[in-house]
């Protein structure tokens, strides 16, 4: 009897969901809203989202179009998959359309980082990011400083077997810790990554406050950083010392006007240290793979970096004239991030209902940019599964209306060219030095991040280049 009544508790209860979604569906389209699914209560369709990836995405649009709602990472969302309408949605942010980031990342990241702002609130912090990110500023201060790390960081992988994945998320924040503090930043490295791994994973996660969580875990490890970088800010306002780092120009208020409170300083650099994290250690990682299995490709780039070091003396670092020369490096850097799909889309939201490719969304859905699929279509990319860098090599590729790699409008990520210079000058370094082969069997995970879940491990060894003029004959 208790067996039968559990299971009719479970029928009813099956019967009981399953009426209302059908009603939150007639509901739906009553008022005018997509075709699409919203999945179950509360939670949506995350879990077959999350659990499906890209195949989630392709068997939506293949049901419903290119334009379709749906209840993923806990709200109401619209998946856009059109080019041209990404295109309008991410160039028209002043029409009712501010970031929509999940509230675990705008908990974490800080109330005063520039995914949370908008407005002229955004403009102004926007604009204080760029005064840190600047050409002139990549010349003369932070080139010096990537090219002195990298070398520092690769100097003893000769004849071991290294995880290329621990290897360059380490090589990035790490950097970027140099760029914003220099020599200060070294005392609080170790403690500080290990705080920030922290933080990536909880700005991933559901933001339930509970001991245990990710996004617990993260919160905390954001107080912990918090503490660190005003001990930083403290010193050096004691110190009265001016220094040409990051650190130095938001602090120096005489030279610099985008005159910043601590907290807005102490936000932005969590900002740096954020965004070029995952696309820079990831992109490195995933060139290293792809040149591996595509020697004509590692050929063509070995050849680009023995001309830019033919003439040099080997302590002679990379100047700015060496980057912008490194055309097919560039090429690699895209095609890298296109074919792996580092970044898959970025999310907005309404601020008021608003009229959309026919269908009205209400006000504080979420829109979700989704590019990937744009990084695969065969007009814009021919064969788009091939890793092919010489499609960038024409310039005007990097001005196509549907060039995404790095966001679009004027949320376009403003540190794209110093991204760009951190992975060249690794790349620079790293196969001027050394030849490499993988160990074992790699597995690589595309969703919901580009990660090795085990690593991504290479035997190392290394490539001589006494004789520069032999070596680019016999590469």
């Amino acid at each position: 009897m208790a067996v039968f009544m559990v299971a009719l508790g479970v029928v009813l209860g099956l019967c009981f969901c399953t009426a209302l979604l059908r009603w939150n569906e007639v509901r739906y389209r009553k008022k005018g809203l997509p075709p699409g699914t919203m999945g179950w209560p509360v939670f949506g369709e995350t879990t077959e989202f999350l659990k499906q990836g890209p195949n989630f995405m392709k068997n939506q649009r293949a049901r419903y179009g290119s334009f379709f709602k749906s209840h993923i990472l806990g709200c109401p969302t619209i998946v856009s998959m059109d080019p041209k309408l990404n295109r309008y949605i991410l160039m028209n942010e002043s029409k009712g359309l501010v970031p929509g980031y999940p509230q675990s990342m705008l908990d974490i990241l800080g109330k005063c980082n520039i995914a949370a702002v908008h407005g002229s609130n955004h403009r102004y912090m926007r604009g204080a990011l760029l005064a840190l990110v600047s050409p002139n500023m990549i010349r003369d201060c932070l080139l010096p400083k990537i090219d002195d790390f990298m070398r520092s960081h690769l100097s003893n992988w000769e004849n071991k077997v290294i995880d290329i994945q621990e290897k360059t998320k380490k090589m990035a924040l790490l950097s970027s810790l140099n760029q914003i503090a220099g020599v200060e930043s070294i005392s609080i490295s170790q403690e500080f990554m290990r705080e920030f791994f922290k933080v990536v994973l909880g700005t991933l996660s559901l933001p339930i406050n509970v001991p245990g969580t990710n996004y617990h875990r993260g919160f905390q490890a954001r107080k912990n950083i918090v503490n660190m970088l005003r001990r930083l800010v403290e010193e050096r306002r004691a110190s009265r010392e001016i220094r040409h780092d990051m650190l130095g120009v938001l602090m120096n208020g005489e030279e610099n006007r985008w005159k910043l409170s601590d907290e807005e300083i102490i936000d932005q650099m969590i900002t740096i240290l954020y965004s070029g994290y995952e696309t820079v250690s990831t992109t490195s990682m995933m060139a290293v793979k792809y040149l591996h299995d595509h020697t004509n490709v590692l050929r063509e780039l070995r050849k680009e970096h023995l001309a830019i070091r033919e003439g040099k003396k080997p302590e002679d670092p990379i100047d700015w004239e060496d980057f912008k020369a490194m055309r097919f490096t560039r090429a690699v850097i895209f095609e890298t991030s296109r074919l792996a799909t580092i970044v898959n889309g970025v999310l907005r939201k309404t601020t008021q209902d608003m009229k959309l490719n026919g269908f009205v969304i209400p006000k504080g859905w979420r829109i979700y940019v989704y590019t990937r699929e744009i990084n695969y279509n065969p007009c814009l990319y021919p064969e788009p599964f091939d890793f092919n860098p010489w499609r960038w090599m024409d310039k005007s590729s990097e001005s196509q209306n549907y060039f995404f790699l790095f966001g679009g409008g004027s949320r376009q990520c403003p540190g794209k060219e110093l991204g760009i210079a951190e992975i060249s000058t690794f790349l620079h370094y790293f196969v001027t030095r050394y030849r490499w082969e993988e160990v074992g069997a790699q597995k690589l995970m595309k969703f919901p991040r580009v990660e090795a879940p085990n690593g991504l491990h290479i035997r190392v060894s290394s490539y001589q280049t006494k004789d520069l003029s032999y070596a680019q004959k016999n590469l």
